[in-house]
């Protein structure tokens, strides 16, 4: 008599699942309620599966509720702003202590090896650190935020290779600055920029909430980026899905294939997305259609469109329509389904050898995704061709980030006479040089 065991069917089936992923890079969002809840230990054992499995995985995990309990044990109250605590040094303490012991369990429950658990047999190299560089909030809105802050950069290099060497990767919701200092991060944003760095196969962020529904209540397996921004409308603004959804929303404009917004309390949820044909939870895909190319007139209008809210934050300097039709030729854009996204100039002087990189922006749907980088190597590119032996820009924002790609500063003196005779002084823009190869 045959003897049926139906997980050998189930294993029959996800056997295609398990060829596609093994070799894949993912990078999970374990938030903090998954991790203080009864479902911490199954879902640790799945991850480390994923591990065996072939996965390179980089985990980053949530210490919410963890520090709001900490911070009502010593009757501490934060201050907060715009769906973030204000990070001070009563805070940022708690924070701190938290995310450590969150890190030192989470490494303990993946050294587990005792023959009465899942992971007897398996040796898995946990590895964390200073992988996450951040930047402070600053003061917005009048409110000085502390130590809370944003991500700046993502160490991918330094995390592929532990991946190439078959480590499992834990990112806590800190970022260290230059400085030497720690800064809160959002952990979603954590997990959004490390997928797009590490040009990540998948992004999963666990939650609350197991998707997106239609009006029907009918779970919406698959969706582009944006058929999902109405959804984002509607979630609490400083809601878990709203934060989840805009990360997830961002990575895939960001280039990120695929995103899963999948519940935690579903012990089923991780495996059962990424092994079985249907899935569990939501899944969104990227947009693919994109082109950088030089501007023509009718780019006009979405370079107005584009340039506005940075031209009234002041970062950049207004430029009138009858100013960009005069100047199209000088300049790059990035297109996306019918849609200026980003754009650049270059802008020669007579008699000279120096040229000006000017107005590089980025719509703030899609930064991160190393597109800045791109417009200035091909205005870079496009000053070779034309000899041109050095660039400038003029800045007041983004000093470090042109300095990173080789600017250094430079004075007044050093600018072509004409852009020397023009300068705004009320601005007091930074001048920064880069000598061409």
């Amino acid at each position: 008599m045959d003897t049926h065991f139906p997980f050998v069917d189930w294993f029959r089936h996800a056997s295609p699942y398990i060829n596609a992923h093994r070799g894949r890079t993912f990078v999970v969002l374990v938030e903090g309620e998954a991790l203080g809840a009864e479902r911490g230990e199954p879902l640790i054992q799945d991850l480390a599966l994923l591990h065996t499995l072939g996965v390179r995985l980089t985990v980053v995990f949530g210490v919410r509720p963890q520090v709001e309990a900490a911070l009502a044990a010593d009757n501490i109250v934060p201050e907060r702003a715009n769906g973030r605590w204000v990070a001070d040094a009563a805070v940022m303490r708690r924070v701190e202590q938290v995310a450590a012991q969150q890190r030192l369990w989470l490494e303990a429950r993946l050294s587990l090896g005792l023959p009465s658990t899942p992971l007897h047999g398996v040796e898995l190299s946990v590895v964390s650190g200073n992988l996450v560089t951040a930047k402070p909030l600053g003061v917005r809105e009048g409110v000085d935020f502390d130590h809370s802050g944003e991500v700046r950069r993502v160490r991918a290099a330094a995390i592929d290779g532990l991946l190439d060497h078959g480590s499992l990767v834990l990112l806590p919701p800190l970022g260290f600055s230059s400085t030497g200092e720690v800064f809160d991060l959002d952990a979603a944003e954590v997990a959004r920029h490390a997928a797009v760095a590490l040009e990540a196969d998948k992004l999963i962020l666990l939650g609350e909430s197991d998707g997106l529904r239609d009006e029907q209540g009918t779970l919406l397996r698959q969706l582009p980026p944006h058929d999902a921004a109405p959804h984002l409308e509607r979630a609490a603004p400083d809601g878990e899905l709203a934060r989840h959804l805009q990360a997830a929303c961002a990575a895939a404009r960001e280039g990120v294939a695929r995103t899963h917004l999948l519940s935690w309390r579903n012990h089923d949820a991780l495996l059962g997305e990424l092994f079985t044909r249907d899935g569990v939870g939501t899944m969104i895909t990227r947009q693919r259609y994109e082109q950088l190319r030089p501007a023509t007139l009718a780019d006009v209008a979405g370079l107005l469109e584009l340039l506005e809210p940075l031209e009234a934050r002041g970062m950049l300097v207004a430029r009138s329509r009858e100013r960009l039709e005069h100047e199209i030729d000088d300049y790059l854009v990035i297109e996306r389904d019918g849609m200026v996204i980003g754009c650049g100039a270059l802008q020669l002087f007579d008699r000279t050898e120096v040229a000006e990189i000017a107005c590089v922006a980025v719509h703030r749907d899609y930064r991160g995704g190393a597109r800045g980088e791109r417009l200035v190597e091909a205005l870079e590119q496009r000053a070779r061709t034309r000899g041109v032996g050095a660039l400038f820009v003029l800045t007041t924002h983004t000093v470090h980030w042109f300095a990173e790609r080789g600017f250094c500063p430079a004075s007044l003196d050093e600018l072509p006479p004409l852009k020397r005779d023009a300068y705004n002084h009320a601005r007091r823009s930074k001048v920064l040089f880069k000598v061409l190869d």
